[in-house]
């Protein structure tokens, strides 16, 4: 295998139907290579939360051990993603006086700050999952986005705080440990979502990341290119088909079936005279079904997702400057007709989002929503690695700079006391 193995990331998504390993790299031309994925359904998550740790922790091993027979990779740290009901956001403003208004500001006094945010007071049996800085300010200057080389005696950060249970994060994290792997980074679903399905310009004008999974929505608001509210909505996919088994007297797996095949979020453009036909059990008669109340059964549940999105989008109050509208992904942005119902609801413009502008050639098969996540989680792994690497490449050469600097003074300072030697009268 070509490249460096330490080059190679790993996105774990542990979601409500499926749990996928996918392993990339960065190549040659700055986008990502998908070395190999791992599929298997999951049985021990309910809404995004591991509800049984044996059957999660099996389902973990058989994705890895199928992404690791496809890319040849042995796989031994993941980077995960979180969601569920439990999570929550809040802002918060931190603060660091420095010393010298003369040292330039460095990342360091970037990192003490988020290091701060973490030590918040948050209610008991939750913790603070990530801190994303959005913007700072340099004595009392405002809206800096990187302040890193500036001068400045007050550095001040708006951040967003993203904080869910403790119970469901340790949860996840033993799963992780119990299949023999090291988690990096606990990452919330929405925003590794976000990372591989919107553009830099949509964040900047504004927008919605709406990622409809199996058991959850999940929410990321951005605008002004800076991430300003997220949210975790307690409804997906899953309950699409449990109202279809529900309201079809069918058994789950032919209702996810049809939901599949010849489900759309839209009733109106459904036939009136269109029927499907469906197997009886043993010794029965097969069960006709209407497309058109299929597609009023899914219509419903979709309304109420996407009004309870819309409730979100209102309370984050960024709802008159979300100029690129609202951006589907998930499992559940496979539906058909799903983008005008969401445009019918809110208002606001809406697209599918592929994780397709990252990816490299070739891979096709994931090239879909439902995949969104994973490869989110492999950019945002990717990104983080770049990161420590230029810290470090920093770090080495202020060394650098600074074992030249002593050698130089101790060779001057020697060949002075030489010269003094030779002047001086025997």
């Amino acid at each position: 295998m070509a490249g460096n193995e330490s080059d190679i990331i790993v996105g774990l998504d542990i979601g409500t139907t499926k749990i996928c390993a996918i392993v990339g790299r960065k190549n040659e031309y700055g986008k990502v290579e998908i070395l190999g994925t791992g599929k298997t359904e999951s049985f021990g998550v309910m809404r995004g939360v591991v509800a049984n740790i044996e059957k999660t922790v099996a389902s973990i091993q058989e994705a890895i051990s199928e992404a690791e027979s496809r890319s040849g990779v042995t796989i031994s740290e993941v980077h995960i993603g979180i969601a569920g009901q439990h999570i929550k956001s809040l802002q918060h403003r931190g603060m660091i006086t420095r010393k010298s208004n003369e040292d330039e500001i460095s990342q360091g006094d970037i990192e003490s700050i988020i290091n701060d945010m973490y030590k918040l007071a948050v209610p008991p049996g939750e913790e603070i999952i990530d801190v994303i800085p959005q913007e700072f300010i340099v004595d009392n200057e405002q809206g800096i986005k990187e302040p890193v080389g500036m001068s400045g005696i007050r550095l001040e950060a708006n951040c967003h705080i993203i904080t869910g249970l403790i119970s469901a994060a340790k949860n996840i994290e033993k799963c992780v440990s119990k299949a023999e792997l090291r988690p990096v980074d606990l990452v919330l679903e929405a925003l590794a979502s976000s990372e591989a399905v919107l553009t830099s310009e949509e964040k900047e004008a504004g927008v919605v990341l709406m990622d409809i999974g199996g058991g959850t929505t999940d929410i990321a608001i951005f605008q002004d290119g800076i991430i300003r509210h997220t949210a975790v909505i307690p409804f997906g996919g899953n309950i699409i088909t449990e109202d279809i088994k529900e309201g079809c007297s069918i058994i789950r797996s032919q209702a996810e079936l049809l939901k599949m095949k010849f489900g759309s979020a839209l009733a109106r453009q459904m036939k009136e005279n269109e029927i499907v036909s469906i197997p009886g059990l043993r010794g029965r008669e097969p069960k006709e079904i209407s497309v058109k109340n299929l597609a009023n059964i899914i219509q419903a549940r979709m309304e109420e997702i996407i009004e309870s999105v819309y409730i979100e989008i209102k309370n984050s109050g960024y709802e008159k400057k979300l100029i690129a509208g609202i951006v589907i992904t998930g499992g559940g942005a496979q539906l058909k007709h799903i983008t005008q119902l969401v445009e019918y609801v809110t208002g606001m413009d809406a697209r599918i989002g592929y994780p397709n502008e990252h990816l490299g050639p070739g891979n096709e098969e994931i090239k879909s929503p439902m995949f969104a996540t994973g490869i989110g989680l492999v950019i945002k792994g990717i990104e983080d690695q770049q990161r420590r690497r230029m810290r470090q490449d920093k770090g080495n050469a202020g060394k650098a700079r600074k074992g030249n600097w002593f050698g130089h003074f101790f060779k001057t300072v020697k060949e002075k006391l030489e010269e003094d030697a030779e002047d001086r009268p025997v």
